[in-house]
């Protein structure tokens, strides 16, 4: 393992950041900043992201070896690679890099990552990653969002019956069953959820 990959993953593997759960990493989770993890909850939450992995290789710029955050996998098939940023002043001179190795790069700076109201949703969400909705409840809900054309999750609320509503509606959410918009406020009872469509 280069050096710069060693360092990088000694240094994530020994910090926890939150929320621990996830659903489209498709490797371990290693974090070296909160900043790190929260672009990872975007990730999770961006529907036209496959799938991503933490730490995924390094590339060598002037200022030495730098590890990438992430490597992002789109619906598409593009591959492009991230870093968490504090902003424009903290960053090293990685995306020359990186074009110059054949490879796509980009920052996400504080800014886009805590701005509005998404990564407070997401971490929400991402906190029932590891439970899942039963069958029964999923088509119960699942059938009646399609005879309505869409609901409010006070609405969903009694339709679940073998896992608390938030629980179920949360895995659905984040496995794309359905949809709720996670920009225009926090996630209540008004929040309106869709079928997701493909």
């Amino acid at each position: 393992m280069p050096p710069a990959l060693y360092d990088a993953y000694a240094v994530a593997t020994t910090k926890q950041f939150y929320p621990s759960g996830t659903v489209r990493c498709s490797g371990v989770l290693m974090f070296r900043t909160q900043l790190a993890r929260d672009l990872g909850c975007l990730l999770d939450v961006d529907q036209s992201v496959v799938a991503w992995t933490c730490l995924p290789r390094s590339v060598d710029t002037v200022d030495g070896p730098h590890v990438f955050d992430f490597l992002v996998t789109y619906n598409d098939g593009t591959n492009v690679y991230f870093d968490a940023a504090e902003d424009a002043a903290h960053v090293p001179d990685v995306t020359e890099a990186a074009a110059i190795a054949g490879l796509r790069h980009c920052f996400e700076f504080r800014e886009f990552i805590e701005g509005g109201f998404r990564l407070l949703n997401a971490r929400d969400l991402l906190r029932y990653a590891r439970w899942r909705t039963p069958l029964n409840d999923r088509v119960r809900v699942l059938a009646v969002i399609e005879e309505a054309g869409s609901l409010q999750i006070g609405e969903c609320l009694s339709l679940f019956r073998e896992v608390a509503p938030m629980t179920g509606i949360a895995w659905m959410a984040l496995h794309r069953l359905i949809d709720l918009d996670l920009d225009d406020a926090m996630i209540g009872p008004e929040t309106v959820v869709r079928r997701f469509q493909r």
